[in-house]
């Protein structure tokens, strides 16, 4: 029987099986993954970051072309290291009632920047040399380096000073001026927060089984899931009258990365091994069905800081062979690696895929899949040698620094493979000393030339972006890069159709 048979079978056989379930108030959205941390100045992981764009207002966030561009606040730039930002109308009320000064932007800023917060996000803000408000509405940045970018580096969410102070935790109370504010988290599977314009409810229910999340849309128990899902369990759905599915190009950086600290990943010749191995065409072909483009860096060549130059690795079974065996690797004596995932059916499931084509090149390859708190806090502490992940919502190329510099190790930083590099930190630093955007981008380019070269991460795919919802849910608005804004303005009228009727 082929997997995607297999898949609907089981989700039938969930439906006929079910019971009634309970009524259930508010608009709904599953999540495979629970958020980990709701205070922005320790929030890494995408669940997290995604539901804290909708609890607390940045100063600054990106238009298409993910350049930055004004949200909480305007700025002007008094010289190469000196920045004035003045804060605008919008955004500016606090879930507590209290009005948004500048008060707030330093004390949020000087938290991240002090080394006793223990932010993981201090090492991207550490060219700040000095903060302070000038008013009420105004805020000065003073720099020790110059860098066009600050600017797009000020998206984190901005929290109360005097809450700060306090110590309030944010982590599972949150206070911002987001469009939502937080209603209850009274289990880490099932969060609520309501839409500060309307006061409609919004409920995140975590579901880590993707043929259950399916069912509960399809009973009405939830009312939307974004992604996580198998290419086969969206074509069902496609094909249910009461559910509407939408597809769009993403920008989601898919990517297998390897800790160069371990004696096997930590040699060029087995990195190149891998990614001769891995046949990335006929994963997106067969198992997305096409939903995904081939990546040959984090950023596609259509991103301004892209390089249209790179080329992914070709599979070539013969050529990874061949590594190996340089390497003293035999049929005998396999190269054998352990690969890290999380427990989500689907990820498992592209793990094996790419277990079974490395075995074809005498790679022998240990899947162990993890629910995601512990596999997430094993790819923090380092604990992996193969481990697959994405970045999302990464919009302008400070991601480098942050991912790859020597100096961003965890806790400084998500370096969590310990790559470490000369030629990286020198164009990194290079960069860092060029005012002007237009005139970093050959850098850029070459950082991801040295990156695709050195493979510290095997570029898989850039993801699709899906969403289903049931019928009587309009106006969501699919992003990109995954994020939930489309919950600022998604409505649900009341159903032709009884919501709670059992086996369609």
């Amino acid at each position: 029987m082929r997997g995607g048979q297999c898949w609907v079978l089981v989700l039938l056989g969930l439906l006929g099986a079910c019971g009634n379930p309970a009524d259930l108030s508010g608009l709904r959205m599953g999540l495979a993954t629970p958020p980990q941390n709701l205070d922005p100045r320790f929030a890494t992981d995408a669940t997290s970051n995604r539901i804290n764009r909708l609890l607390y207002r940045s100063r600054v966030d990106f238009d298409g072309e993910s350049r930055p561009v004004p949200s909480l606040a305007s700025w002007e730039r008094l010289g190469p290291l000196r920045y004035r930002f003045t804060l605008g109308v919008e955004g500016r009320l606090f879930s507590n009632g209290r009005r948004l000064t500048s008060a707030d932007v330093v004390a949020t800023f000087r938290s991240i920047l002090d080394p006793a917060t223990g932010s993981p996000h201090r090492a991207l803000l550490a060219l700040i040399n000095d903060l302070s408000a000038k008013g009420p509405e105004q805020i000065e940045f003073i720099l020790g380096r110059p860098d066009p970018l600050f600017p797009a580096y000020l998206t984190i969410g901005i929290l109360p000073a005097e809450l700060i102070a306090a110590e309030h935790p944010f982590h599972r109370q949150p206070v911002g001026s987001g469009a939502f504010r937080f209603v209850a988290w009274p289990e880490q599977g099932r969060l609520q927060l309501e839409r500060v314009a309307d006061r409609q409810r919004v409920g995140f229910e975590v579901v880590g089984d993707p043929n259950v999340r399916v069912m509960k849309l399809l009973r009405g128990e939830i009312d939307l899931l974004q992604n996580d899902l198998p290419p086969e369990l969206f074509g069902f759905l496609q094909g249910r009258r009461e559910i509407r599915v939408e597809e769009q190009p993403g920008s989601n950086f898919s990517y297998l990365a390897f800790n160069l600290e371990d004696p096997q990943t930590g040699r060029a010749e087995v990195r190149r091994a891998v990614a001769h191995g891995i046949d990335r065409e006929a994963i997106i072909r067969f198992v997305f069905g096409g939903a995904a483009g081939e990546a040959q860096a984090l950023f596609s060549p259509n991103h301004w800081a892209g390089n249209p130059a790179l080329r992914p690795y070709p599979h070539d079974p013969a050529r990874a062979r061949s590594l190996l065996a340089e390497l003293g690797y035999t049929a005998e004596h396999p190269l054998r690696l352990v690969y890290k995932t999380s427990n989500d059916p689907f990820r498992v499931r592209l793990a094996t895929l790419i277990q079974a084509q490395l075995r074809e090149t005498g790679i022998a390859v240990e899947v162990q899949s993890y629910d995601w708190g512990t596999f997430y806090d094993d790819v923090k502490a380092g604990r992996f040698q193969l481990m697959s992940l994405s970045w999302v919502g990464v919009k302008t190329p400070d991601i480098f620094r942050y991912a790859f510099h020597s100096r961003s190790l965890p806790p400084d930083g998500v370096n969590r493979g310990r790559y470490r590099s000369q030629r990286v930190d020198a164009l990194l630093e290079q960069i860092a000393q060029i005012g002007e955007l237009q005139e970093q981008v050959p850098l850029y380019q070459e950082l991801q030339r040295v990156l695709l070269e050195d493979l510290p991460y095997v570029p898989l795919w850039y993801e699709h972006q899906r969403v289903a919802t049931r019928r009587e849910v309009t106006g969501y608005r699919l992003a990109t890069d995954g994020n939930y804004d489309g919950l600022r303005w998604v409505e649900r009228s009341q159903p032709t159709e009884g919501r709670h009727a059992a086996g369609h």
